[in-house]
């Protein structure tokens, strides 16, 4: 009679595994997310997304782009929703019926970065407008994005109406591709570049480079996240979007973004927004 018992309480056991097992696996459980290059290079996503899909049953697929490239994946139906940093593109992805709503949710500093003997004198300028204006004058290397992205379009923002001319000023290189591939070109030709800090100080030691400008209110470099809209676009994982946005948006998500590079670097590569 125990012996039934017990074999009748371990069936029990196992069917209550199983419901709980399949109320943990969303039906559909694959999460295109398109991104901006900076928060996958600077090895953020995959620091955060593992607690995610273990606490949903979620997997999330990561594509990532410049800013520019990473909207269009999601208007060309590749994606259930963007985390991006560029706010008047992202303005327009919601205008256009794209997205839903844009979600401001955290931010990090652009950074100059240069050779150690900063040949430019960049160091000590009162901007980045200033830092730049400093390059152009030396006739300093300067390595671009140069592909759309949200570092792209904050760099010319920057420049302003001086947006140098790759065809004709030597010293200026737009290289169109992304973060961590420009750094290298930098640092290979002694040049500075504008980069965000997170990426810069995740690759930093296999860099001849350093900053030589930091955090002016010029350089602040704001992340959104968007649900892309389903009215507009066909195959979008609604559910899977808006429980990402409900995570990363949230006390947990927020607790590990304030903690990530502390340990590492010092301090946070991420500032959380506060409402």
């Amino acid at each position: 009679m125990k012996k039934l018992l017990a074999i009748l309480l371990s069936v029990v056991m196992l069917l209550s595994f199983a419901a709980c097992a399949k109320e943990k696996t969303p039906e559909n459980p694959v999460i295109r997310m398109s991104t901006t290059t900076s928060v996958n290079d600077s090895g953020l996503l995959s620091y955060l997304l593992p607690y995610f899909e273990d606490a949903t049953g979620y997997t999330v697929e990561v594509q990532s782009a410049g800013t520019g490239a990473a909207i269009q994946k999601a208007k060309d139906g590749n994606a259930d929703l963007i985390l991006v940093h560029s706010k008047a593109s992202e303005e327009e992805f919601v205008s256009e019926g794209y997205g839903v709503e844009r979600i401001p949710f955290m931010y990090n500093y652009f950074v100059v970065v240069g050779p150690k003997s900063d040949p430019a004198g960049v160091k000590g300028s009162e901007s980045a407008a200033a830092a730049f204006a400093k390059i152009a004058d030396a006739k300093a290397n300067f390595v671009s994005r140069g592909d759309d992205s949200g570092t792209h379009k904050a760099e010319l923002k920057i420049w302003g109406d001086n947006v140098p001319d790759s065809k004709s000023d030597s010293w200026y290189i737009s290289a169109g591709q992304g973060m961590g591939a420009c750094l290298t070109m930098a640092s290979e030709k002694g040049a500075y570049c504008l980069t965000d800090k997170a990426t810069f100080l995740a690759n930093a030691n296999s860099l001849e480079l350093e900053i030589v400008l930091s955090e002016g209110e010029d350089m602040k470099n704001t992340y959104s996240l968007i649900e892309c809209n389903p009215e507009k676009l066909d195959g979008v994982n609604t559910e899977g979007a808006r429980a990402l946005i409900e995570w990363m948006t949230g006390k947990e998500c927020s607790e590990l973004i304030a903690k990530y590079g502390e340990e590492q670097y010092g301090s946070a590569l991420f500032y959380l927004i506060e409402e």
